[in-house]
């Protein structure tokens, strides 16, 4: 090779080894500092689109998780509130039997009375009261009534992701609703027809259930099996909360089973080996170090011309 001054290939060579040594010292750096072996598109466009698409698929499975669990909490909600209703049931089922079996006198028939009516009060209060998120559930009057309430548990748009609470379990409970404003007519337990349309209050229904029924009209005796018609209406509607809660539970299972599975992807593709990087940083740095060192020799190379004059 000649030995000339105006071109130091030596030092140009050793100059893009200190470059590129440079740059891998500083690439290494940070994957090593982010934790992230990749940081932009350049460092693998491919792996970028993969690693954002994850991202993207890992937040909407943590959107769904929540939906899952305000699901979850919105039918606890219902049911709690149908437990409620079924305890007065209960209650004005017993005090009814109580005023069937004839041996009560008229004060005692008015206090099952003024009972029951209060009964009824709390369960309509209960009804009105009964709101998830400014929803309310159990008065009739909101959309659940008539569509039901779509749970998104699943991060893409078909029905697979949906789980739809049916508009059944958000009819009214209101005492009317439950009771006399069902039919005009009702079997009692020995088959017989039983006329409910001079029902049209709380105070009318309060007045069967503690009255002595005659000729097919409605009296304690009578008024049992409307209340048990109430009473099986909303034990069906506890169990249809259950077995939803059942499925709310399992897309959470699946859920978490999606965001473990997303999240090892995730850092396949996008995290740093820090054991790999660091043997890469070690090596780029050696090599930043020689070409420094080479690159300060072969800058006094060409001095050596100056002996030769």
């Amino acid at each position: 090779m000649a030995l000339t001054i105006n071109t130091n290939l030596a030092a140009i060579s050793a100059q893009h080894s200190l470059t590129n040594a440079t740059s891998s010292l500083n690439s290494s750096i940070q994957k090593m500092t982010t934790g992230f072996k990749i940081n932009t598109a350049s460092d693998d466009a491919a792996g970028y689109a993969v690693a954002t698409k994850m991202e993207t698929n890992l937040n909407a499975v943590s959107v769904a998780q929540s939906n899952t669990e305000l699901g979850s909490s919105l039918l606890s909600t219902v049911e709690q509130n149908y437990g409620l209703i079924s305890d007065h049931l209960q209650r004005i089922r017993d005090l009814t039997e109580q005023a069937a079996n004839g041996t009560y006198s008229t004060d005692s028939l008015n206090a099952i009375k003024s009972e029951i009516g209060q009964r009824l009060d709390e369960i309509d209060r209960v009804t009105n009261s009964c709101e998830y998120n400014g929803i309310y559930l159990l008065n009739g009057t909101s959309d659940p009534a008539t569509d039901g309430i779509d749970l998104q548990v699943g991060i893409t748009s078909s029905t697979n992701s949906v789980i739809n609470l049916k508009k059944e379990l958000f009819e009214s409970t209101l005492s009317s609703s439950l009771t006399w404003a069902t039919s005009d007519t009702v079997k009692d337990t020995d088959g017989n027809t039983v006329d409910l349309s001079a029902i049209t209050t709380k105070a009318d229904f309060a007045d069967a259930c503690s009255a002595q029924g005659a000729d097919g009209t409605a009296g304690a005796n009578q008024m049992l099996a409307v209340i048990d018609n109430a009473l099986n209406n909303i034990t069906e509607r506890t169990t249809d909360v259950g077995v939803y809660q059942n499925r709310v539970d399992s897309a959470a299972d699946a859920l978490t089973v999606q965001s473990d599975n997303l999240t090892s992807s995730l850092s396949t593709v996008r995290d740093t080996d820090v054991a790999s990087e660091s043997s890469k940083y070690i090596s780029a740095q050696i090599l930043q170090q020689a070409s420094a060192t080479l690159l300060t020799t072969a800058n006094q190379t060409p001095s050596i011309a100056l002996n030769l004059i």
